[in-house]
């Protein structure tokens, strides 16, 4: 096991509210190796940011509630540590990029204080030292080192992008998480960033885990990949294996909805019905209700993991030893 940074076994996470019991992440498991880059993919509400948030430690308690699981990294669990041990690792060994550029900055402090504050948290250096720091993190990112003590309304959608990134990328972390980290960017700055955040991660040798709706951006930027869907991880492999072989009905509604060059149709072929209410989930597979194959076992039964290639495994009847 000392190939992999992180370590999920059979997760739970709980939201509980006034109106009912949220379950967000249910018996999630994923390995996440060293200097390799992993993607997670899933409708809005699947459970992806909670797994994220979980990894950083920020579960909001009340109403987040860690039901069960660990979560290791560099064989300890993050679940049990102190929250003053935790501050040390966040933001230094693990660092996270937020969905949105635009609420991740503070409006009323310096792109340079910012940075800078981040490296002075983790490292023995003066403030001079840091901002010395923080101009080399933004000549890193594509950002003049001349706009340091600039405000982050005078940054475009992009460079806010960039600068989110130079801070996550300031202690030169071992493991990066980017919760959809260019949701909010056009295209074209879109494939800057992406080609960006893939080169500052192999000359810093960091683990990343991608969190996306889009599969091209995962096929460009991972060697793994693991469908979510209701909190549970359906379907996991090589972004190869994924691609060419997807098992899951799940996720081979995610790729027949997906525009092709080749085909010349009226209309993309959608995954019918609504995502399972996590308030309350089928008894048996989450996904039973709109899946054209389900069957009376389907409904009653959760499938276990069924291995098919190379560490390729699926959650479904169609492929046990039964189906």
């Amino acid at each position: 096991m000392e190939d992999y940074i992180l370590q999920i076994k059979d997760l739970c996470v709980k939201y509980v509210t006034f109106d009912g019991v949220v379950s967000a992440v249910n018996n999630a498991n994923l390995n996440i190796k060293r200097g390799t880059s992993i993607g997670l993919v899933g409708e809005t509400g699947a459970g992806k940011t909670t797994i994220a948030k979980s990894i950083m430690k920020l579960i909001p308690s009340p109403p987040g509630v860690t039901d069960s699981g660990e979560i290791i990294f560099n064989g300890e669990d993050i679940i049990q540590m102190s929250e003053d041990k935790m501050r040390k690792i966040r933001g230094n060994d693990i660092t996270m990029i937020f969905q949105d550029p635009m609420s991740s900055l503070n409006p009323v402090l310096t792109v340079g204080d910012q940075i800078a504050e981040v490296i002075q948290c983790h490292s023995s250096i003066d403030k001079k030292a840091a901002f010395k720091k923080a101009e080399e993190m933004l000549n890193m990112v594509g950002i003049s080192s001349e706009r340091i003590n600039e405000y982050p309304f005078q940054f475009s959608g992009g460079m806010k992008q960039r600068v989110v990134i130079a801070i996550a990328l300031a202690c030169n972390p071992h493991l990066l998480i980017a919760d959809e980290p260019t949701t909010a960017l056009d295209v074209t700055i879109q494939a800057q960033v992406l080609d960006m955040m893939k080169e500052l991660r192999k000359n810093q040798n960091t683990s990343m885990l991608l969190i996306s709706h889009d599969l091209g951006v995962v096929a460009e930027n991972c060697e793994e990949i693991a469908i979510i869907y209701a909190g549970e991880i359906v379907e996991y492999g090589n972004v190869r294996d994924v691609f060419k072989n997807f098992a899951h009905p799940y996720t081979k509604g995610l790729f027949g909805s997906i525009p092709k060059l080749n085909e010349d149709v009226e209309r993309l072929t959608p995954i019918k019905g609504l995502m399972a209410d996590p308030m309350n989930l089928p008894k048996g597979c989450c996904f039973c209700e709109r899946c054209e194959y389900a069957d009376e076992r389907c409904r009653e039964n959760k499938p276990g993991q069924t291995i098919l290639e190379n560490g390729h495994y699926v959650k479904c009847f169609k492929y046990d030893n039964k189906g």
